[in-house]
């Protein structure tokens, strides 16, 4: 397993389309949730991922500041099987990108409700109440270096 930090040109095509499959897959089909995934921000984000050979196992983005929040974001994080700690690996991944390429100290995300206590597990803390997004309860969550 092999993983990949690139800016959206830097994709290949098999690539591009094993992350978009691999959204669709978990976040459409699986979860039963018709939504637009594609959302013109892909092409300002940082893909992170980790591919074993050709196919993509876990991948998260990330934003800049002022690009889908006032902070350094995560968003999109997915795994191909749950279980094996991958989505662990992907997120501490993305965590370390986010500090190494944007200078994040602090890291936003907003979560489906359901994985509140895996992604506090990480650090991350819930800053918003409830709310309803896609048809999903989500809240929103930061992870705090400044404290």
């Amino acid at each position: 397993m092999k993983l990949f930090i690139k800016k959206f040109q830097e994709l290949s095509n098999e690539e591009l389309y094993g992350i978009i499959k691999l959204r669709v897959d978990i976040f459409v089909v699986e979860q039963n949730c018709p939504y637009a995934d594609l959302d013109d921000l892909d092409q300002e984000a940082i893909h992170v991922f980790l591919k074993d050979g050709e196919k993509i196992l876990a991948y998260v983005r990330l934003m800049d500041r002022g690009v889908e929040s006032d902070h350094v974001a995560i968003g999109r994080v997915v795994v191909s099987h749950k279980g094996l700690g991958l989505g662990r690996r992907i997120m501490e991944e993305g965590i370390k990108a986010a500090k190494e390429i944007f200078a994040a100290d602090i890291i936003y995300l907003e979560a489906q409700k359901y994985a509140q206590g895996f992604y506090e597990k990480l650090g991350f803390v819930q800053v918003s109440d409830e709310f309803i997004l896609d048809d999903i309860p989500h809240i929103k969550m930061e992870l705090n270096e400044k404290i």
